[in-house]
């Protein structure tokens, strides 16, 4: 099994997820972005790497296309939850993974479509304190507070789901203002830590549709942490009831925000492929 990985994506966000101990590699910036390329390598949104941990059942790092680290991912979660189960790790459907936004709980939904898994993950609570998120915001709490671009100003919502979220609301949304502007806010100052991005849009009570640009992989067709912080934010605001269904590019996900801001997030994963990296390509990872 050395250098085994498996691609899966969940509503489109795809990741390469690999067993720490089994690779022969150093997993370092250059040959993330190596493997994550998608002419030179296997092509992906990021690398979800198994490893060892004291504080749950499972240790997950969450490595983004440009060779960071990521706090914590949705759609991540329900793709590693799948592999856990489906390769033989996790002997019951429920279980703890530790990541660096905390420890999540996880469970497997089996289907009668064999092609694909739902999961459902605890993805923690929802912080509004600025100071938390981080943001560099003059008030306690980051809402509806206006933030200068460049020839624009978007009035701007912070929250953390254990990773930080820049939310502006908007009558229409158009993927080439969020192509065009996303960069510019998560690398904005006002972040210390950068910040993922979503440009959201109310429907009803009960159902939202967003636009996400993801803190070091660029505009993304879905996001499982970015559908938890906009949900959130949309019941702290008063816009939607607890029950949300988030609507994407890549797909849908329903959330429940209980009353102590506990987010739980349930979505389809699929496996796209797996195999093993082939000695030409090892022998270009530095």
């Amino acid at each position: 099994m050395k250098n085994f990985f498996v691609k899966s994506h969940g509503l489109g966000n795809d990741y390469i997820t690999m067993n720490s101990q089994d690779i022969s590699f150093e997993m370092n910036v250059e040959n993330i972005k190596t493997i994550c390329d998608v002419h030179y390598g296997i092509g992906s949104d990021g690398i979800l790497l198994l490893v060892d941990s004291d504080k749950a059942d499972f240790g997950l790092r969450i490595l983004n296309p440009d060779g960071s680290e990521a706090e914590k991912s949705g759609n991540g979660l329900r793709i590693f939850s799948k592999y856990l189960y489906d390769y033989g790790f996790a002997k019951s459907k429920s279980f703890s993974i530790d990541t660096l936004g905390g420890v999540v709980y996880a469970e497997v939904i089996e289907t009668e479509n064999e092609k694909a898994r739902m999961i459902k993950v605890d993805m923690g609570k929802a912080i509004f304190e600025s100071v938390k998120v981080p943001v560099n915001s003059i008030l306690p709490e980051c809402l509806d507070e206006e933030l200068q671009l460049d020839g624009i100003s978007y009035l701007i919502n912070c929250v953390s789901v254990g990773n930080p979220h820049c939310i502006v609301l908007k009558d229409e949304l158009s993927i080439e203002e969020i192509m065009q502007y996303g960069s510019q806010i998560e690398n904005h100052p006002i972040f210390p830590n950068r910040i993922n991005v979503q440009f959201a849009k109310v429907l009803s009570p009960n159902e939202v549709e967003i636009l996400i640009w993801e803190r070091g992989a660029g505009y993304t067709l879905a996001s499982g942490s970015s559908s938890s912080a906009v949900a959130a934010m949309m019941v702290r605001k008063g816009l939607t009831e607890r029950n949300v269904t988030m609507k994407m590019p890549g797909g849908e996900l329903k959330l429940q925000i209980a009353d102590n801001w506990e987010i739980q997030m349930t979505g389809e994963v699929r496996e796209i492929a797996s195999g093993y990296l082939s000695s030409e390509l090892l022998a270009d990872l530095k």
